[in-house]
């Protein structure tokens, strides 16, 4: 087929049935919603080894810094379930490339942000704007691809979507040690504009229908936002604002709850609701679902809690934290490799019973922490890590959205979405949590042990005072300077059996997860049938 018969071809009307078309037309609309999706993903956590230096530039707090990826992440779980709608009525590709634009307008903000608000405001815009590429990949790949191209598919989906929050801080720690946190949000720019302008000729699944603009679920918008975006709100505050004792935090909580009730008597009760809550009635979505969420909490959590450790506990650089968690997403493109092959042979819940297997595991392993931890040690939970995203994921996007029929994909793929990213929220939220309670708690009881006339301390406290002493402090101030450096010390060792706790917790959710397995019914790369309930 010439360049001239691909053209015309992509742009016609979209055909009655969009598998139909030539395999090189849709594996190229499929690249260049991949790309988008990519983007999207990396950009929730490629500021991660970087917020101290977006701090520094700025001049914020590090309470105002988590702010920058958490409007990120809460304005994506609040526009992701209304993607479904907003395809229906727009179509796939005019959403797509107007999120695509959206994303790369918003990026070139962030990049010219003047102060830590700025940066806030322009990151959940960013978020929200490009939220709507990251459930529309994986319906489209549904919609294209029968039988083993199905397969081919979903693994590229999988691998990018746990390959890129894992790769985010390795990239952003390179590019802002070469050149500056800026550009940062500068990289999406030319990929972006690519992607905008290349997707409405070549992307054909669906045509425009505004009639559906009548219809729309708005009451079922604004429940969900209220219940979602408040949730996250009391989520990422409330560790720092004592929970309950906040009076912002109470009232966001009943706003949340009374909102979440509302919204569930809704879902139930409309006729056209706009996330289709009825489809965790299919044994394998529901299941899936809870995988998803699960998985979220794994892939968040290992890359919010590993930066923080290594920049806290043995004060790298943004360039250092990079490096140290390179490994994982080196050790994906060694399984996906792997799994490419053995999913043609074996049975896709044995794969993904060995991927969660692994990724639970490579997360316990973090549990003997301690203070001297770099790279080598990092090794090998990362690599099982890398090894159990890429086993777990694609099978799972199988399982859940293979089970539902091409009428559910595009709500359907809305509501799996959003369970990964609310798994990822609420993973970090908790985290956060125990990284305040949990550390008062171990510094206390290392404090018990603490006492004047053990040998130990006193020989601490010893040479700690002739150091300060012979470098010029007065007698006072040495023995002053003595006690600082165990209180640091004590401080130092806390938190590592805090980071231990919390990695510990992630696991636990794995073992959820790998109990779940068992209630759900063989799957495969077949389309369900158009009845399928």
């Amino acid at each position: 087929m010439n360049a001239t018969t691909f053209t015309a071809r992509a742009q016609t009307r979209a055909p009655a049935n969009p598998a139909d078309q030539p395999t090189r037309t849709k594996v190229f609309a499929f690249a260049l919603m991949c790309l988008g999706f990519f983007m999207a993903t990396l950009d929730i956590q490629i500021v991660a080894s970087s917020l101290k230096d977006i701090g520094g530039g700025l001049s914020a707090s590090q309470d105002e810094l988590s702010w920058v990826q958490t409007s990120y992440l809460i304005a994506e779980i609040l526009v992701i379930p209304m993607s479904g709608w907003l395809t229906r009525v727009f179509s796939t590709r005019w959403v797509f490339a107007a999120s695509a634009l959206g994303f790369t307008l918003t990026s070139m903000l962030c990049g010219l942000a003047w102060d830590i608000n700025s940066m806030i405001l322009f990151r959940g815009l960013q978020g929200a704007l490009g939220a709507a590429m990251i459930p529309t990949v994986f319906t489209t790949a549904f919609v294209l691809f029968p039988g083993k191209q199905r397969l081919i598919a979903s693994t590229t989906i999988g691998a990018l979507a746990s390959l890129a929050p894992t790769i985010g801080p390795v990239i952003g720690g390179w590019i802002t040690s070469q050149w500056s946190w800026q550009w940062l949000f500068y990289l999406n720019v030319v990929p972006g504009v690519f992607v905008t302008l290349l997707v409405p000729r070549f992307v054909h699944i669906d045509d425009v229908d505004l009639s559906l603009l009548k219809k729309g679920d708005y009451l079922g918008i604004v429940l969900m936002s209220g219940f979602l975006g408040c949730l996250e709100y009391v989520l990422e505050e409330g560790p720092r604002k004592n929970w309950f004792g906040d009076h912002a935090i109470l009232f966001c909580t009943w706003i949340s709850a009374i909102c979440c009730f509302l919204f569930l008597v809704h879902a139930f009760t409309a006729k056209e609701p706009i996330v289709d809550l009825r489809a965790l009635a299919v044994r394998n979505f529901g299941i899936g679902s809870l995988l998803s969420f699960i998985t979220g909490i794994g892939l968040f959590c290992a890359v919010f809690l590993t930066p923080v450790f290594l920049s806290r506990v043995r004060g790298f650089d943004s360039l250092q934290i990079g490096i140290a968690l390179l490994s994982v997403g080196c050790f994906q493109l060694i399984a996906l490799v792997v799994y490419s092959q053995l999913a043609r042979f074996f049975d896709m819940r044995w794969l993904m019973v060995f991927g969660l297997v692994c990724f639970g595991l490579g997360c316990y392993l973090y549990v003997p922490l301690t203070s001297q931890w770099g790279w080598q040690q990092l090794l090998i939970p990362q690599a099982l890590r890398g090894i159990g995203q890429q086993f777990a994921v694609p099978p799972i996007v199988t399982m859940a959205l293979g089970s539902l029929p091409p009428s559910r994909l595009k709500s359907a793929s809305g509501l799996f979405n959003l369970m990964r990213n609310l798994g990822g929220a609420i993973g970090i939220a908790v985290s956060s949590t125990m990284l305040n309670d949990r550390l008062n708690l171990h510094y206390l009881r290392l404090d018990e042990h603490v006492t004047a006339g053990r040998p130990v301390i006193e020989s601490l406290l010893h040479s700690q005072t002739a150091h300060f002493a012979a470098v010029g402090g007065g007698a006072l101030n040495a023995a002053n300077a003595g006690l600082g450096t165990l209180h640091a010390l004590l401080l130092r060792e806390a938190l590592v059996l805090t980071f231990s706790d919390a990695f510990f917790a992630v696991a636990l959710c794995f073992v959820v997860g790998l109990l779940s397995v068992v209630f759900s019914k063989p799957f495969g790369n077949r389309a369900p049938p158009p009845d399928a309930h």
